[in-house]
């Protein structure tokens, strides 16, 4: 059994224009029981659809699953057409749909109308007669779970044509053994002793119970998702350990992943069907919110899945453009997100439904007009046009702080690095400042610039950038790369690298090839190793000594004074007293007895 759309002609009509000798045709598309028998009745005569359609003004007790006398009048109706019926009955009783398939399925039609909601049931069940009384296939158990049935049911027929064995199946809430769903088997469709209204309520209340013991702050609930074809060599590990950290960092609190090694990338969901099915299985039971994929997602992948799964489902890019527009808070920083996801939003608009309808245009109407959806990407273009000139307007009063510090022969010490490593607590320990720092990926999108005084009345501009990331979302990079090519000033970068992240080659890898892309990798650059308190320090120095870089602890202010020492001699060619002084610090990490630095 798979699922497909009902459509059926309910009004036909014809008249004639006077003016144009047109003749009209009104289609409506029909989303409830209004009479009409879905799916294959070719070659059936007009007696027996007139049989399927008296099936509507049939009722069934809330209580029970079907009554006896419908139960019979399907299997003896099938048994004459040798095709299965199916039903698709309400919690009311009332039928919505009667279903005509062929001799071993039938075609589920959209039931994208009916309610769903965390840790709901559709609050349909689908009962189908089997002709040769055969169990549940699993396309049948598959349309169970993927469209959150309260049950499936399939009737047997007997070689008289009377209800035979009956097979049910419902789904499960979250359970120790990892059960998906229950099938039953009775015999005879009479042995069925089942109170339907008592037990459906029974059953979603212990779904909703069984995530609602996890409620704690109220933030919706993430399940991440990588999909990567077998043998391509990739990080799964890594990858989604950070895209954990992007979803903390985004207020998601991730209670599930999984990871599918496919052979190859489905073109519709990415991943296969079976472990789709498994992915709403965990969806359901654990009350999740939200669909987060590794990989970038097609706009045709993102409504597959969402239309399957009935939840949002975003990608890398989308929750890395989130974080950003929730961490702009300048209108400098502002703009360039939203610029960023407009570019990002322009090929992925998409229109549904009603959207697609075209507005009048012309007088008296004459020409097709635009379709709604031509108006929004005209809209967008329009609207990222003038961000590009407002971005124009704002980078030139950058420029001319960036000229005004070249006339004054200022040096400029550029801090760079992944996101997240301690860039802008370094700065406040150099400058004594009080830059928002936050343990989350992004806490710092706008360049904050502060003077650093060394002794013998020298002066230098540090500045600290955004966070560095790894499938940094070109849109987001074409957007800051004004804010970036600002580096070109520097007369020295600081790279910082989080020594204790068991990634942080990999990390520095990626920050490496980015400044190559920009035309940085002839500036003068420093690595400095950065948390050594979160690790034994004789550790850190090693790794520093093997990478020609400094060893430090941002938040421990002695352990500064080897990286003073570096960018004296990196700027100004010569070793001062300040150097020496952090020999002599290097090995007992005391505290100065003056302080060294002023902001």
């Amino acid at each position: 059994m798979t699922t497909t759309f009902c459509f059926t002609i309910q009004e036909f009509y014809h008249k004639v224009d006077s003016r144009r000798g047109v003749c009209y045709f009104k289609w409506t598309r029909r989303w409830k029981g209004t009479g009409k028998v879905c799916g294959n009745t070719t070659g059936l005569k007009a007696s027996e659809i007139r049989a399927l359609e008296r099936i509507y003004r049939r009722r069934i007790p809330p209580e029970k699953v079907i009554t006896p006398e419908l139960a019979r009048y399907l299997t003896e109706l099938s048994f004459e057409i040798g095709r299965q019926i199916g039903l698709i009955i309400n919690r009311k009783g009332e039928i919505c749909f009667v279903i005509v398939g062929d001799h071993k399925e039938i075609l589920i039609p959209d039931l994208s109308p009916w309610r769903r909601g965390r840790g709901r049931l559709r609050g349909l069940r689908c009962i189908h007669t089997h002709l040769r009384e055969e169990p549940l296939s699993q396309d049948d158990l598959t349309d169970l779970a993927l469209l959150r049935l309260d049950m499936m049911a399939a009737l047997g027929v007997n070689e008289r044509g009377l209800p035979g064995r009956f097979y049910l199946a419902y789904l499960l809430p979250e359970n120790p053994e990892g059960r998906t769903w229950q099938q039953e088997e009775y015999r005879s469709f009479h042995e069925l002793d089942l109170n339907f209204s008592e037990f459906v309520q029974s059953l979603e209340d212990e779904l909703q119970r069984g995530f609602s013991a996890l409620e704690t702050d109220g933030r919706e609930k993430a399940i991440l998702v990588s999909v990567v074809p077998h043998g391509k060599p990739y990080p799964v590990r890594e990858s989604l350990e950070e895209l954990a950290e992007l979803a903390r960092t985004s207020d998601l609190e991730v209670i599930n992943t999984v990871v599918q090694r496919p052979k190859g990338l489905h073109p519709r969901y990415l991943m296969g069907k079976g472990k789709l099915k498994e992915l709403m299985i965990k969806a359901l039971q654990s009350g999740a919110d939200i669909i987060v994929f590794d990989q970038n997602l097609t706009p045709a992948q993102i409504n597959s899945i969402a239309e399957v799964t009935d939840l949002k489902v975003i990608d890398r890019t989308q929750l890395i453009l989130d974080i950003f527009a929730r961490r702009a808070h300048t209108r400098d920083g502002k703009v360039k997100v939203e610029l960023a996801q407009l570019k990002y939003l322009l090929p992925r608009l998409v229109g549904k439904g009603t959207a697609m309808s075209r507005l009048m245009g012309g007088i008296g109407g004459r020409g097709p007009g635009e379709t709604k959806l031509e108006i929004d990407r005209r809209r967008i273009k329009e609207r990222i046009h003038r961000l590009q000139k407002e971005l124009k307007e704002l980078a030139k009063g950058r420029w001319q702080r960036r000229a005004k510090r070249r006339r004054e022969g200022i040096p400029i010490i550029s801090i760079v690095g992944y996101t997240n490593v301690g860039k802008s607590t370094l700065l406040n320990a150099l400058t004594n400042s009080r830059v928002l720092v936050e343990d989350k990926l992004f806490a710092t999108l706008e360049t904050s610039s502060r003077r650093l005084r060394f002794p013998r009345e020298r002066e230098v501009i540090i500045t600290d950038t955004v966070g560095f990331i790894r499938n940094l979302p070109p849109d987001l990079l074409d957007a800051f790369r004004s804010t970036l090519d600002e580096l070109h000033d520097a007369d020295l970068l600081l790279h910082v690298i989080d020594v204790s992240n068991p990634r942080f080659e990999e990390q520095m890898r990626e920050v490496e090839k980015l400044l190559e892309e920009l035309g940085l990798s002839c500036t003068p650059t420093l690595r400095v190793f950065n948390k050594m308190d979160l690790m034994t320090p004789e550790i850190a120095q090693v790794i520093a000594e093997r990478f020609d870089g400094v060893a430090i602890s941002a938040i421990k202010r002695e352990t500064l004074l080897p990286l003073l020492g570096r960018i004296e001699r990196t700027l100004w060619g010569e070793v001062t007293l300040l150097e020496e002084a952090g020999g002599e610090a290097r090995g007992s990490h005391k505290e100065p007895e003056r302080p060294l630095l002023w902001s």
